[in-house]
């Protein structure tokens, strides 16, 4: 069952010139959600963005599961501080 696609007042060059007040007019003429929703939403967007660590700088310390071959885990787990001053790859994403 395909669901209609609502097409954008704006191409996606306007949308990025625009200011943010703009940019919220026209999520609000798009959505169904409420201004309070919005602006709720854009507050908890913020608060979290002000969490996440900027590029350079140190990464926080975490501990994660290790993966097989085959992307089951092995029981063991590794903390990030534990390999401190050794180059360290990290690949991201879901394995579920």
């Amino acid at each position: 069952m395909a669901s209609a696609a609502t097409e954008s007042p704006v191409t996606l060059d306007e949308y990025r010139a625009m200011d943010m007040a703009r940019r919220r007019e026209v999520w609000l003429e798009i959505s169904d959600i409420t201004e309070a929703q919005f602006d709720a939403h854009m507050a908890q967007r913020k608060a979290r963005e002000s969490a996440v660590p900027r590029v350079g700088s140190m990464a926080p310390d975490f501990v994660a599961d290790r993966l097989d071959r085959n992307r089951r885990r092995t029981g063991e787990r590794v903390r990030l501080s534990d390999y401190r001053g050794k180059p360290v790859a990290i690949a991201f994403g879901s394995f579920t």
